[in-house]
């Protein structure tokens, strides 16, 4: 349940002046706005389930989204009936809704959403209804270009130097041929985003965030409380902590915590989590993380 200073989940990833948004719990567009952050960017949203704490945030997000142009559609990406969800709402509060909505429901898991240069995948949970977490992956990117190689090579400056980054074989000044590798290094890992919440623990997850560069995961109770959280569907902070580490991710955030817990009562999560996977962190409304390349 939302509490005065808590509101309900809601990730927003933001890229390359891009915003993709997971889940959208009641009051995320007031974090949004008091974040300052043109909401009409936002170019895709993935729900893992429809229950209500993370979907009943849509309504006004959607109608939000209408008080600004807009010429690109609005991608919802979900499980089964959020299409029905959606339709109703729209229905129901005669929504005035001045661009595209395009809703995918998901079917089976690996991909549901790709650009150019990256693809996200969702994954099935076990939770009490279908649901689904989602990995973000970048693609590999180009190598690190070498310079004093090109020049070396008789390749001057300029919109060659462009081209070979680009991974285009070029002419010398010599009438050489030069080629991509011949000047830049191997090629580099792109960044990885995973989100994971309202699902019992699985070590099938650990297979799906591998190697995530920031691993979003509820941790909901603490691990006295594992039994209760398991017939709820949903998993102890240690449980999440013990997936992060398996799975060599390079930092956990937990999320979706019990309102059991005030915001004095979560650092006994934290330590938990911290005592099975050291870079554990506890996530914040409003708190932003950089999620940076590797060298």
């Amino acid at each position: 349940m939302p509490l005065p200073h808590r509101h309900l989940t809601s990730v927003l990833l933001r890229r390359e002046g891009d915003l993709f948004l997971f889940d959208c719990g009641e009051g995320t567009q007031i974090s949004l706005r008091r974040l300052n952050l043109r909401w009409k960017k936002i170019s895709a949203i993935f729900i893992s389930h429809t229950h209500a704490d993370h979907v009943t945030g849509l309504p006004g997000l959607l109608m939000l989204s209408s008080q600004v142009e807009r010429d690109d559609p609005m991608y919802i990406i979900g499980p089964p009936r959020i299409s029905e969800y959606i339709q109703a709402s729209m229905d129901v509060l005669d929504m005035y809704i001045n661009y595209e909505i395009i809703v995918r429901e998901i079917t089976e898991a690996g991909v549901v959403f790709e650009g150019p240069d990256f693809r996200v995948l969702a994954f099935p949970l076990s939770h009490t209804k279908p649901c689904y977490g989602y990995t973000f992956e970048e693609n590999m990117r180009h190598g690190e270009f070498y310079p004093e190689k090109a020049i070396s090579l008789d390749v001057p400056k300029g919109p060659l130097w462009s081209k070979l980054q680009n991974g285009e074989t070029v002419l010398s000044s010599s009438g050489e041929t030069v080629r991509p590798e011949d000047v830049m290094g191997p090629p580099r890992k792109g960044r990885k985003f995973a989100f994971v919440t309202d699902s019992r623990y699985s070590g099938c997850i650990a297979g799906n965030v591998k190697e995530a560069d920031f691993f979003v995961c509820e941790g909901m109770f603490e691990q006295a409380l594992s039994e209760d959280a398991c017939e709820k569907g949903h998993m102890t902070a240690e449980q999440a902590a013990c997936i992060a580490r398996d799975a060599r991710v390079k930092k956990l955030a937990l999320i979706h915590y019990s309102p059991r817990y005030n915001d004095h009562d979560l650092s006994v999560l934290l330590k938990e989590a911290s005592a099975v996977f050291p870079y554990t962190t506890l996530s914040r409304d409003r708190a932003v993380h950089r999620i940076e390349y590797e060298d």
